[in-house]
């Protein structure tokens, strides 16, 4: 097991999100408003996100990917949106179906990755992919916030329903490629 700096990241990201998760469900256990906790959630949230990029980005550019990296990275990415989609569904801030289909698939997908690992098949993630976690995070990031826009639409649920729709497209267009190699 390699422990380098991008696998410490991830690592990081991994203790991250149930913090985050205890910011944003365990509102009686902390004595202050929950606009602070919402802030600190998020706080967490944008330092568990930068992570995501550096520790792929340092992998690549040092020459760093590891299997245990592959395997780590997109565990702390599914470990982090769980516990913003979940601890948002709790606050009633996103809608537990579009929670349900995002990771419906993400449950499917990580099932084939680890086919793909145990089969020496390339796991890396498609661009799709990774633009479909970047509008994750986003979406996350309005939803904790509650931020809205204009009295008659919520930025937050449009920015969800199209993550929604990033996720089984690049759900679709994962299972394709698996099925062609």
């Amino acid at each position: 097991m390699i422990l380098n700096l991008p696998n410490l990241l991830a690592l990081l990201r991994i203790a991250i999100a149930p913090a985050m998760l205890l910011f944003l469900v365990n509102r009686d256990f902390f004595d202050m408003h929950s606009s602070w906790l919402d802030y600190f959630a998020a706080l967490l949230f944008v330092i568990a996100s930068v992570t995501d990029f550096f520790d792929g980005y340092i992998a690549r550019s040092w020459n760093q990917i590891t299997t245990l990296g592959k395997i780590l990275d997109p565990l702390a990415d599914k470990m982090l949106m769980l516990a913003g989609f979940l601890g948002l569904m709790i606050l009633d801030r996103a809608s537990a179906w579009a929670v349900f289909l995002i990771f419906t698939r993400e449950f499917f997908i990580t099932g084939i990755r680890v086919v793909a690992i145990s089969e020496g098949r390339d796991v890396s993630a498609s661009f799709l992919g990774k633009l479909k976690t970047v509008f994750q995070m986003i979406a996350i990031g309005f939803l904790i916030m509650d931020w809205r826009g204009e009295e008659f639409f919520y930025l937050g649920d449009i920015l969800l329903w199209f993550c929604v729709f990033l996720t089984i497209y690049s759900g679709y267009e994962y299972i394709r490629d698996y099925m062609k190699k």
